[in-house]
């Protein structure tokens, strides 16, 4: 019998989809058979009040629980206050019967009210219901029993209707964090593909360019390049995959051998220096993303003729002579494109902002900086003071 949970006053989440509804509290109206079975023995006195009483009840008390159920609080907290009145002023009046309608008020205050008011509620109604009780002549037991029936309604209640709705937060909050993880699975896929592609490709048409400037002087330099340029291929389609699957785990040495090459082709003599006790594994993966981001963009954008890239401990520098700024986006091609095309992977170089900063001004820089960050390492950008662009990636200890 699932159905539009009650209202919330402070704002909490909506309850679970599978919260009792309408249907499940109307029934309740039925702890009025006691009242019309003595106002048709007669026992019941004078025989119309109790009739007018007995429809006021039952229809203020529908009233409560479908205006609770579609969330009009105002309108159900009035018509709960109606209820209160009726039940009140006829136990009063007529007693007898009326006194099993007190646990009918306390259901409907515990669909009704939330927080501070249901607590007011379930603690002062049975009082007011033992000293109607009391004031009508009934006895001790009698007492307890109307007082703990009205008690135990209102807050057996008042509990179901908030475990839904903790239930139905869980389940909101289960939902979000699987949003989540989600974008960030993309967000990691995306910054892996980035990275792979951009200094793959880069390689490639740096040695495409080789081999058509050697096609017609050297045949035999053209296809060792050429050959090269289907070995790179391959080994992108490895990474990819790899990727894909999560399972990539990129070497450090490899990366530097990699950029050495990569660099060389591209006519830039090349440095490489490392010192220090190897890195661990993760730090060796996040350091080689390092070292693909910045060769790519000494190759990309930089102009430059002589690099160098020293590794010591967990702090990797990468340098290079470069002047020349990066070429603007062409119209209509992508800025991942290839280096050929004049983009670049990574907008404007930070070294055009006039000093060192945060890398993130551009893709692959962000990324760095993301991929870094969740570790605990920082990615800082910018010109060097001898000329040039410098890269610096720190990790700290333990990574």
């Amino acid at each position: 019998m699932a159905g539009t949970p009650p209202p919330n006053p402070d704002g909490t989440p909506d309850e679970a989809p599978d919260a009792p509804g309408i249907g499940a509290f109307l029934p309740f109206v039925l702890l009025g058979a006691g009242a019309v079975w003595e106002t048709v023995d007669g026992s019941l006195r004078p025989g119309w009040l109790s009739w007018a009483g007995l429809a006021a009840m039952s229809a203020l008390y529908a009233l409560t629980v479908i205006t609770a159920f579609r969330r009009r609080t105002m309108p159900a907290r009035i018509a709960l206050a109606g209820l209160a009145a009726v039940v009140f002023g006829l136990s009063i009046v007529l007693g007898g019967a009326w006194y099993y309608l007190f646990p009918l008020l306390g259901v409907a205050c515990g669909i009704t009210l939330r927080g501070r008011a249901v607590r007011i509620a379930t603690a002062a109604l049975p009082l007011g219901t033992a000293l109607v009780v009391w004031a009508g002549g009934g006895t001790l037991e009698s007492i307890l029993a109307f007082s703990w029936g009205t008690f135990s309604a209102g807050l057996v209640v008042a509990v179901i209707l908030h475990l839904h709705m903790v239930i139905g937060e869980l389940n909101q909050t289960r939902q979000r964090l699987a949003e989540a993880a989600v974008a960030e699975e993309r967000l990691r896929f995306s910054r892996d593909l980035h990275d792979l592609l951009g200094h793959t490709l880069s390689v490639i048409v740096v040695k495409a360019e080789a081999v058509r400037r050697l096609a017609r002087r050297d045949p035999g330099q053209a296809e060792r390049q050429a050959a090269d340029i289907e070995a790179v291929g391959r080994q992108a389609l490895t990474e990819v995959r790899e990727a894909v699957t999560g399972y990539r785990a990129g070497g450090l040495a490899d990366e530097l051998a990699h950029a050495r090459d990569a660099l060389a082709a591209a006519g830039v003599r090349a440095r490489v220096r490392r010192t220090g006790p190897p890195p661990a594994a993760r730090a060796e993966a996040l350091l080689g993303w390092v070292v693909r981001e910045g060769v790519t963009n000494i190759i990309r954008h930089s102009g430059a003729t002589e690099a160098e890239i020293d590794l010591t401990g967990l702090t990797l520098t990468i340098r290079d002579n470069g002047t020349d700024g990066p070429q603007p986006t062409q119209s209509g091609s992508s800025p991942d494109g290839p280096a050929a095309s004049g983009s670049g992977t990574d907008g404007p170089r930070p070294a055009e902002s006039g000093g060192p900063q945060p890398a993130g001004s551009g893709s692959g820089l962000r990324g760095l900086a993301e991929r870094l960050g969740q570790a605990g390492g920082s990615v800082e950008a910018g010109p060097h003071p001898g000329g040039g662009f410098q890269l610096v990636a720190t990790l700290p200890p333990g990574v």
